[in-house]
């Protein structure tokens, strides 16, 4: 059995705690509820995104907020839904608004910048990374539903190292900030260094992007056999959650992307 260092899809015992909390019901999990669910969340998340990026403007402080918010929620979601799985309909909402409030101001505020470099970016940084991350989405569905990608123990090892340090890397990243330090080619602020910087920076962030959209695979495959093991109709908020997790980290690298290009041909 594979298993996946996504919070909502860490390991088996966590599933039988929830059949067991749901054991009542009668429906059982479907593809396509998870579907619905997952649809449900992008649209919270969405909308607090538009809200993020209107106010960041007048309140350029409110990136700072919504990410130490960001980061306290999702380690608060993610103990919470470990104790208590059944919790997941109530948190998977709660974590997409404030995620999708952090990513609406991280865009706003990277539109500023441009704006202030004198670039413009056809429909703005929030539709050029939204662009990357459904054509992602779409190609890794294709993978799997062919079999060209499977999550194999191999696969879900490597995948797991690698995600490990990047985010080891991200939080000693965030926390140089507070002194205002910042890591080399890791902090946005390299893009705007230009010159041979600024394409390691691209470079980097292109390989981790290619790096959490693996992580789609995993998720395919674990909600693809829970929902084959016939678990109860609530679990698909906990396997909805699992996929928005990813989804956000594949376009939080997606508007850093299209920052760090746009960036490096300003001139």
């Amino acid at each position: 059995m594979w298993q996946s260092s996504n919070p909502a899809l860490t390991n088996d015992q966590t599933f039988e705690e929830l059949k067991s909390v749901f054991a009542g019901e009668s429906n059982v999990a479907s593809l396509q509820g998870v579907v619905n669910k997952t649809g449900l969340l992008a649209v919270l998340a969405v909308s607090a995104g538009a809200g993020g990026y209107t106010l960041v403007g007048s309140v350029p402080s409110l990136l700072w907020i919504t990410n130490i918010a960001a980061l306290v929620t999702c380690i608060g979601v993610y103990l919470v839904i470990r104790r208590n799985p059944a919790i997941a309909k109530v948190a998977a909402p709660v974590y997409a608004l404030v995620e999708g409030a952090f990513l609406g101001a991280l865009t706003g505020a990277l539109d500023g910048i441009l704006a202030g470099m004198n670039k413009a970016i056809p429909g703005g940084v929030a539709l050029q990374a939204f662009i990357i991350t459904i054509s992602i989405l779409i190609a890794m569905l294709l993978l799997y539903k062919f079999r060209i990608l499977r999550p194999t123990k191999l696969f879900v090892s490597v995948v797991s190292v690698a995600t490990m340090g990047i985010m080891f890397t991200y939080l000693i990243s965030f926390v140089l900030g507070f002194f205002g330090m910042s890591l080399p080619f890791i902090s946005l602020g390299s893009a705007m260094a230009g010159g041979s910087a600024g394409l390691i920076g691209i470079g980097i962030n292109v390989l981790i992007l290619g790096l959490a959209s693996m992580w789609l695979i995993i998720d395919f495959g674990m909600i693809e056999q829970r929902v084959a093991a016939g678990g109860p109709k609530s679990e698909e908020w906990y396997l909805s959650f699992a996929l928005m997790v990813t989804l956000a980290w594949i376009y939080f690298e997606a508007v850093k992307l299209v920052f760090r290009i746009a960036a490096a041909t300003r001139d």
